[in-house]
């Protein structure tokens, strides 16, 4: 019964019944309407909830959330950064099919400041690698234009994976990031897409060897 319930609430917000910001029904009204327990209706908000659909307000009541693409996917980006080294090469595979396109469309769209702030980030390295290049990877993202795209980037690309990349392969960590730059920085969408493949990819490539021996 849980599980119908998360459903027909799910239902109800994508029908627009339930419309973004929106303030649910009381507990007791939306139990009659969906002919469910209180019990079992708590049990559905709460998963909606954790997973960023719903959020509940102190002394208000619970609503559905803004919806953006970023907070639905917290609860995606948790089961990354807890994720076994096992699973990295796999992120990463999946990384470099997203963060290609992304790099290709950043050559195209990145505004002056996003420059700029990738520039910064090639300063920022040599002191603060992992912090700069999260930073990187998500201007790069951003600049792309797409919400949905750099949300995902994102939830893959989290600070606890990069550090265990970092120290699986510290070179990995910055080399590449100026080829990427430059050919942004150059309006070269065929240049940068390549260049951030084959960042990834040589990173994939150390971790997949260091992993068989």
């Amino acid at each position: 019964m849980t599980d119908q319930t998360i459903q027909r609430l799910k239902r109800s917000i994508v029908t627009g019944e339930f419309e973004p910001g929106r303030r649910l029904p009381t507990e007791r009204e939306l139990a009659v309407r969906l002919g469910v327990s209180r019990n079992t209706l708590r049990e559905a908000i709460r998963a909606l909830t954790l997973g960023g659909i719903l959020e509940a307000r102190q002394g208000s009541g619970t609503y559905v959330s803004s919806l953006a693409p970023g907070r639905l996917l917290d609860s995606f980006s948790l089961l990354i950064e807890a994720s076994q080294d096992a699973t990295v090469l796999d992120l990463l595979a999946v990384r470099r099919v997203l963060e290609v396109e992304a790099a290709g469309l950043a050559a195209a769209r990145a505004t002056d400041e996003q420059l700029a702030e990738l520039a910064g980030c090639l300063e920022a390295m040599r002191s603060a690698p992992v912090e700069a290049d999260v930073r990187f990877h998500e201007t790069v993202a951003a600049a792309a234009g797409n919400p949905v795209l750099a949300a995902l980037i994102q939830a893959l690309g989290g600070r606890a994976l990069r550090e265990r990349v970092r120290r699986g392969h510290p070179a990995g960590q910055a080399g590449g990031h100026e080829a990427i730059y430059e050919a942004i920085r150059d309006r070269d969408p065929s240049r940068a897409a390549a260049a951030m493949a084959t960042h990834i990819g040589l990173v994939e490539s150390f971790l997949r060897t260091a992993s068989a021996d």
